[in-house]
């Protein structure tokens, strides 16, 4: 039944079938591999969307179920686990298992099936149910993302589909007029009376209030920028596979047959998409790089050289990978002082930046987590501002000029980085041209997950940190912008001496005991304050 489906659909939003082979025992079914992971993984790290995502999603999803549902098929499994991710954030449905075909609008189907938590309630009390079960389970979808709690959810599977049957549902009211308004649609138990169930099906659901800023033509093509990007790195990348698979021996087992004739099982079931046909591929292999688990070490793969640079939480080495003698530098972090995986999920998702350090590899032993980059030949931003005293006012520009586009790249894509300094500044070469900078140590990276969100923890190094990081009241990516200045400053004077007696007066400040510094200070830090633009009551102060 699944293949027989999968043969069938051909939607964006459905994930496709390429190939579809058997042995005595097996179906094989070749599907898209959508690298950006599953809804439910998302779901998981942020507990909750917000109500422009869940539309976005949600409006993607009933194009899906439309297109099912015209073609007669009950999906019978929505749930954030069967909804994959493709590298640019638009979502594919998949596993059919439980679907059911040829199930027009006035015909039923009977089983039993699902994951209890998201079946309408004609599925549990068995009396027959229609594509509009699907609707229900769109609408629990919709308030798991909204509020990351189930609508109804019991002790055990008897108290939840009591729950389901019976229960009067709890509307958070934090939610706006427009979304309660389309679940409380949706959680109609009488399936005829749920929106998408009438004549127009989902027209109706495209026509509801919440989904008024939705164009549906410029989504289906694609058109419309999803509100997420999976942290992905390039084609051949497997970082999604789960080390528990990927450490095993490849191996099939093909089972014993369960009669004499059981060669006919699949018999017909082959499958090669018509694409494929029509356009071989041709494609040429590459080195496959994995997220490895913990039985295969760092060290298997790589030799460890000296070191490169020393941090709070971690060190820097020149490693040489043993198969191709290519030099890389490796970060090793110790896990039980900082948690890698923001570091590691911005370098995948932004690494393919020209300015920004690639991520190549990623090993994981338990203790330390080891991350394989590029090694920057070119030594660091410091080493040549120390070595030339200063820059000239073009050198200046040309390394800011990159440096800020940089920048402005990952603050449109909400990223935050927080440790901007000449050390964290590299060169790719010893040329010294601005185009082989790049930004180096997300180790302090954040990721801003709404428009309006503020930073409240204080990460940063103290030369280089914007006086709204030490109020810890809230920051944003203005933070960046500060530390550029002092970039500049640092890059033109060759010298820190100045900045550091201002943050030692902004830090006083902020402990009210401004008073006793002044007595120690000359008037010099009057003309310091003016440059940096600090609050008048520290001017007048001065």
């Amino acid at each position: 039944m699944e293949r027989d489906i999968l043969a069938e659909v051909n939607h964006p939003f459905i994930v496709k079938l390429h190939y579809a082979f058997q042995t005595e025992g097996k179906l094989y079914l070749i599907l898209d591999f959508l690298r950006g992971g599953d809804l439910f993984t998302r779901l998981s790290k942020e507990v909750m969307f917000t109500e422009e995502d869940v539309k976005f999603y949600l409006a993607e999803l009933a194009l899906a179920l439309d297109h099912l549902h015209g073609l007669g098929i009950i999906y019978r499994d929505l749930k954030p686990e069967n909804i994959l991710l493709d590298e640019e954030g638009h979502i594919k449905i998949t596993d059919f298992g439980l679907s059911k075909e040829a199930i027009d609008h006035d015909k039923r189907a009977y089983s039993f099936c699902g994951t209890i938590e998201y079946m309408a309630p004609e599925v549990v009390n068995r009396r027959g149910h229609t594509q509009s079960a699907d609707w229900w389970s769109f609408g629990v979808l919709m308030f798991e993302m909204l509020t990351g709690s189930l609508p109804f959810q019991g002790k055990d599977r008897k108290e939840t589909m009591a729950l389901i049957l019976k229960a009067k549902l709890g509307m958070p009211q934090f939610l706006s007029i427009e979304a309660q308004s389309l679940l409380r649609a949706l959680f109609k138990r009488n399936p005829s009376n749920r929106l998408g169930a009438g004549f127009d099906g989902v027209e109706e659901i495209k026509r509801h209030p919440f989904f008024i800023t939705i164009d549906w033509n410029k989504l289906y093509r694609k058109e419309i920028k999803p509100p997420f990007k999976p942290a992905v790195g390039r084609p051949e990348d497997t970082f999604h596979f789960d080390p528990e698979f990927t450490s095993r021996t490849p191996t099939d087992s093909p089972g014993v047959p369960p009669s004499a004739n059981a060669h006919h099982l699949f018999r017909g079931f082959s499958f090669v998409a018509s694409n494929l046909v029509q356009e071989p591929a041709q494609q040429d292999v590459h080195k496959i790089t994995q997220l490895h688990g913990n039985n295969i070490h760092f060290t298997d793969g790589y030799e460890i050289k000296e070191d490169i640079g020393i941090g709070s939480y971690s060190v820097c080495k020149r490693c040489v990978h043993k198969a191709t003698e290519t030099e890389f530098a490796v970060k090793i972090i110790d896990k039980s002082k900082r948690d890698p995986s923001e570091e590691i999920e911005i370098l995948l998702r932004y690494g393919q930046h020209p300015n920004i350090i690639t991520l190549k590899d990623v090993y994981d032993d338990g203790k330390y987590v080891y991350l394989v980059m590029e090694l920057m030949r070119g030594g660091e931003l410091l080493d040549r501002i120390l070595q030339q005293k200063c820059f000239s006012e073009r050198e200046a520009s040309a390394v800011l000029c990159t440096i800020t586009r940089t920048v402005d790249y990952l603050h449109s894509q909400g990223v935050v980085h927080r440790d901007l300094k000449p050390s964290n500044i590299l060169y790719m070469d010893e040329s010294g041209n601005p185009d082989s900078i790049r930004i180096c140590d997300f180790g302090f990276a954040k990721q801003l997950r709404a428009e309006n969100g503020l930073l409240m923890t204080p990460c940063y190094t103290a030369n280089f940190v914007a006086p709204e990081v030490l109020k810890r009241q809230g920051y944003d990516a203005a933070c960046d912008i500060w530390s550029l200045g002092i970039l500049l400053y640092t890059m033109l004077a060759g010298s820190l001496v100045y900045f550091m007696i201002i943050h030692v007066i902004i830090q006083l400040w902020q402990e009210t005991c401004i008073s006793k510094f002044m007595q120690k200070t000359n008037n010099h830090v009057l003309s310091l304050c003016y440059l940096c633009h600090l609050p008048c009551e520290l001017q007048k102060r001065c």
